[in-house]
């Protein structure tokens, strides 16, 4: 089941810092690793881009959303589950927020915390035998991917 996530609400919940300069690129990391163990996909929805400059990055199985500044990450997320229609009840919302959870009730997607959603990750990387505090290891690759991405982000 693929999921929809409110970035800057999942970001704390897995004890990373908000105001960290790559705390964005931090999570879509964890994201990154999280859809290749558990064969599924994501977007994930962040506040804060410029004026002008709301952007889209798609990377494997993670798709970012930045929004401008006009708008938010809720409004997109919405905009979102209501463009699905019927279809979004086979998505899962990942906030605590109590506006998005409404929202994907309404339409009949599942639900389910921050809080709950950081556990699942860490299980997820557990069940691998990793610890799920230690960093996740990329391949060179991979990290050459995510560097041209942000390279590009902050032209």
């Amino acid at each position: 089941m693929p999921y929809l996530i409110d970035g800057h609400n999942l970001i704390p919940k897995l004890g990373l810092r908000l105001d960290f300069i790559d705390d964005e690129k931090e999570l879509m990391t964890l994201l990154q690793e999280f859809c290749r163990r558990r064969r599924t996909q994501v977007e994930v929805y962040f506040d804060g881009a410029p004026a002008g400059q709301a952007t889209r990055y798609k990377l494997g199985r993670v798709t970012a959303y930045f929004i401008n500044k006009a708008s938010s990450a809720d409004a997109a997320i919405e905009s979102r589950l209501n463009r699905l229609g019927k279809a979004a009840k086979n998505w899962t919302v990942v906030s605590s927020d109590n506006r998005i959870q409404r929202a994907a009730g309404a339409v009949h997607a599942r639900v389910i915390a921050s809080e709950d959603f950081s556990r699942k990750m860490r299980k997820a990387r557990s069940l691998n035998g990793e610890n799920p505090d230690d960093d996740p290891k990329l391949s060179t690759s991979e990290v050459d991917e995510w560097m041209k991405l942000f390279e590009k982000q902050g032209k």
